[in-house]
């Protein structure tokens, strides 16, 4: 017998995928090419030494379980051609730290080369530029792994309702990619010194859940994570800024009324989004016996950007929300 989705989806799976993980994280960090006054640098190797990677579904919810530890052998060239090479050891990277940010990446370092004025110079650039490139490549380690494996866990006649975000290259994804796990603070928000033709985008979707519970999940950092699947930042009161999706929206809270409403500035971090312009996304929750009407409005959409931005609020925000099992109805 065929169980309905709703019903499939309900029960717990894992799907081991640990050798996709080696073969992920050999190519994408040894493609990290660095350069600066110092020298240049490059990863050699990559080895995961001990630990497993799996995805795992419960109730409709896709989660990353991984901890593993690596070790990468580097090498380098001192701006007088000096070749360099050390080792370095992460005993931990893991879900906790990538995601819900328990704790920070340690590094272990070792140099190889016979210590010099110029070998000592890279040496001190290797460990102040590596592991930012790095934590850029954690962050999208767990949106990779979602995007290639979660089709085999998440059962559904509408494939427009993956447990995942779309993978198209949209700007969110592309920005969340390359941010570092450790979310930097945002750069202050400046309000728009150019006139720029705008409009106003709408959706609502309808989820199975409480409206309190719902606005945590929109402004608690720690929840954050769950569904957009990339680090956050939120202090989640008014007058501080925010970020999402890896820094791939930043902005600024204006007003946060529990259980109703959220008012806050709103900027896309992408090429196609005009520098220093910030629209107002209004999100308001409507409760009724059974579930939660999401409404989100955003003002001062850049015309001609309104088929994007609408695609993005419905792949990354209301789908991120399907994702970890809410039932959200379009």
């Amino acid at each position: 017998m065929v169980m309905p989705s709703s019903t499939a989806n309900w029960h717990w799976k894992n799907k081991n995928v640990t050798s996709w993980a080696k073969e992920w994280f050999e190519r994408e960090l040894t493609a990290i090419v660095i350069e600066g006054t110092e020298g240049n640098l490059t990863i050699s190797s990559v080895r995961i030494e001990d630990g497993d990677v799996e995805l795992g579904q419960r109730k409709s919810k896709l989660i990353t379980i991984y901890d593993i530890q690596m070790k990468v052998d580097w090498r380098g060239a001192t701006s007088d051609g000096t070749d360099v090479a050390g080792k370095l050891s992460i005993p931990e990277v893991s879900h906790e730290i990538t995601l819900d940010k328990l704790s920070d990446y340690v590094y272990n370092w070792t140099l190889d080369t016979a210590s010099s004025p110029e070998v000592n110079a890279l040496f001190a650039f290797v460990k102040t530029r590596l592991p930012p490139a790095l934590e850029a490549k954690f962050a999208e380690f767990p949106v990779a792994l979602i995007d290639t494996h979660g089709k085999d866990l998440t059962v559904s006649g509408q494939p427009s309702l993956s447990g995942t975000p779309p993978s198209s290259t949209e700007a969110i994804t592309a920005t969340a990619a390359s941010a570092s796990t450790t979310v930097p603070k945002p750069a202050p928000v400046k309000q728009s010194q150019t006139n720029i033709n705008t409009s106003s985008v709408v959706k609502e979707a309808t989820f199975m859940a409480a409206s309190d519970d719902l606005f945590g999940l929109f402004t608690d950092e720690r929840r954050i994570p769950s569904w957009t699947r990339a680090p956050a930042q939120s202090a989640a009161q008014a007058d501080t800024e925010y970020s999402l999706f890896g820094g791939g929206v930043k902005g600024k809270y204006v007003s946060l009324t529990p259980g109703k409403e959220i008012v806050q500035t709103w900027a896309l971090q992408s090429p196609t989004w005009p520098s220093e312009h910030f629209a107002t996304l209004t999100t308001t929750f409507e409760q009724s016996s059974d579930s939660t009407k999401v409404t989100f409005t955003l003002d001062g959409v850049p015309k001609g950007m309104e088929d994007e931005i609408t695609r993005n609020l419905e792949g990354y925000y209301i789908h991120g929300l399907k994702s970890i099992g809410l039932g959200t109805v379009l």
